[in-house]
């Protein structure tokens, strides 16, 4: 086997590996919000999830290159120099779905979740415009949402005197699922950081199997062993 085939197959794994991740990812807040709510669409955690930027940018535009990357490899029936380019072709699908995936989840963190900016927290006030994936300023990557000690207004916040809370000791409690804020702050967080991370190794892998990939068409490929029965 040669070094061309071996990381073509560990780019295929690697490739499945993360595809299935990015779908998992993606389905979370989904799930989350049939269980909450019981229907789609209504209250959802955010406005992003519905971008289906791992389903559909970090899962279903991998497919064709990870197929083809897993076939390439030793003793199958793409080991040859037509499928090694094909393997490096894909990937731009790849590197194009990862790179929608990393925008989308990027815009997601800068946003935050719906709650965080919309009183009525619901479908209407999402803007599915793909101009708002290009407004994305790194001044303003700082995850403000998150960190503070609540993301809502004052005065849709129950009073924490009444309750005996203090405001220092709410922040105590913001990483915790102690209320609908939190646990969909904490789910945003945790869901678009994890999608942003599979975007880019997903990208990097792309990128290096566009190149190995090509390699392997010009240097050829290691003969097939025949089949022993």
């Amino acid at each position: 086997m040669t070094c061309c085939e071996g990381w073509t197959s560990c780019n295929g794994f690697s490739l499945l590996v993360l595809l299935l991740l990015g779908i998992v990812l993606n389905a979370i807040p989904l799930i989350v919000n049939v269980v909450d709510e019981g229907q789609f669409f209504h209250n959802p955690i955010s406005c992003f999830e519905w971008w289906l930027p791992g389903i559909i940018g970090a899962g279903l535009m991998v497919i064709p290159a990870t197929t083809m990357s897993l076939a390439a490899r030793k003793r199958a029936c793409c080991n040859n120099r037509t499928g090694m380019l094909l393997s490096s072709l894909l990937n731009v699908l790849t590197v194009i779905g990862a790179a929608y995936c990393m925008l989308v989840s990027t815009q997601a963190l800068l946003e935050g979740p719906l709650i965080c900016n919309s009183p009525e927290n619901s479908t209407p006030s999402c803007e599915f415009s793909f101009s708002n994936l290009s407004d994305i300023h790194p001044e303003s990557f700082n995850l403000q949402w998150f960190f503070s000690e609540a993301c809502v207004s004052p005065t849709d916040v129950t009073d924490p005197t009444t309750n005996g809370i203090t405001a220092g000791d709410w922040r105590k409690h913001t990483l915790h699922f102690d209320s609908k804020e939190n646990k969909y702050r904490v789910i945003h967080f945790s869901v678009f950081l994890g999608l942003l991370l599979v975007g880019i190794l997903e990208l990097l892998f792309g990128l290096s199997q566009m190149v190995i990939g090509f390699l392997g068409c010009l240097c050829g490929v290691s003969k097939r062993r025949s089949r022993i029965v």
